[in-house]
């Protein structure tokens, strides 16, 4: 029987890479097992005391009463969410720094911007995604438009003379506004913020006229009686408040709905990211998540990595067209 000789360099070769598979699949191993063994950053590309920053604090909350570490939420706002997206990309892959995946940065802004520091598709690692919320669309109680039509027919008589606030450039509140004014050939100034919260206060304080926004800030708004709820931005009634239209009730075509997950950096280990999802499903699942989303008026919308990171392609996908439509753009 004849033998097969190697020689001598491409043996070690061999050898060498035999056992270095082994070697890194141990120490990634042993990572996930630890991990969190020490407090985790979570970024919310948003300002502290807006919806997203709401939700994301209930679902971090939960994460660590099951990890026992702390889930840290961290406000990096400005640009639409593409500041602290941005801070996400560029963070170490060690499974300690996370962060919102949200439509607005991710979703919205590949199309609305000419230019971004970061590539929404390659840039990150989609670990699963939490809620889905509709706006709402409000205006201020002295504002002369008690419905749909009536601010319709007021922004019509009088075009440039009524403003919307937005959490700012490429936010679905922005491209709520903007869709308004292309179904409704109406024009209204857009003022951007940087986050929801400085846009309500400019609103109470009479500085702005309408906004639309994720239902939870409106909602609270609302029921303490200062701020007028006219619709909704969902395909149906919200449950929250099923007393209010939706848009496309008035304006055919008309449907947009917010998203938020949770992302990492890109080059997170499969086991790692793997273990981070099933924990925040296990989150999801806890009762008290569970009654604080409902109270929020948000839908539970959980996915794992593939189909989250599929969702936000489909996603930019279908905004695209209704973006360009719209003109609205930020160089």
């Amino acid at each position: 029987m004849s033998k097969l000789i190697l020689p001598r360099r491409r043996v070690l070769a061999l050898s060498g890479g035999a056992l270095a598979a082994p070697m890194i699949a141990p120490g990634i191993a042993r990572a996930v097992d630890d991990w969190p063994n020490k407090p985790v950053r979570y970024i919310n590309v948003f300002p502290a005391g807006g919806p997203t920053d709401t939700l994301s604090r209930i679902v971090c909350h939960q994460l660590s009463e099951l990890t026992g570490q702390q889930f840290i939420v961290e406000n990096k706002a400005g640009s639409g969410g593409n500041v602290g997206a941005d801070a996400i990309a560029h963070s170490p892959p060690d499974g300690y720094t996370i962060g919102l995946y949200t439509i607005a940065s991710h979703a919205i802004a590949p199309t609305l911007y000419a230019k971004l520091p970061f590539d929404a598709g390659k840039d990150f690692t989609g670990i699963a995604m939490l809620w889905s919320v509709p706006n709402l669309l409000m205006t201020r109680l002295d504002l002369p438009a008690k419905t749909v039509p009536d601010l319709i027919d007021i922004t019509r008589k009088e075009p440039g003379k009524y403003s919307f606030a937005s959490s700012g450039p490429g936010t679905t509140p922005q491209i709520s506004g903007e869709l308004f004014k292309l179904l409704a050939k109406v024009n209204l100034l857009h003022v951007p913020y940087k986050g929801s919260a400085p846009a309500y206060q400019d609103m109470l304080a009479g500085q702005v006229d309408v906004m639309w926004d994720n239902i939870p800030g409106p909602l609270q708004l609302m029921r303490s009686g200062k701020v007028r709820g006219l619709a909704v931005t969902s395909a149906q009634r919200h449950p929250s408040v099923p007393e209010l239209p939706t848009m496309a009730e008035y304006l055919p075509g008309y449907e947009i709905t917010s998203w938020g997950g949770i992302c990492a950096p890109a080059g997170v280990p499969q086991p790692m990211v793997d273990k981070l999802s099933a924990l925040t499903q296990k989150a999801l699942e806890a009762d008290v998540v569970k009654k604080a989303f409902e109270q929020q008026g948000a839908t539970q919308i959980w996915m794992n990595p593939a189909d989250t990171m599929a969702f936000r392609a489909a996603e930019e996908k279908r905004l695209a067209p209704i973006i360009k439509a719209s003109g609205a753009k930020v160089e």
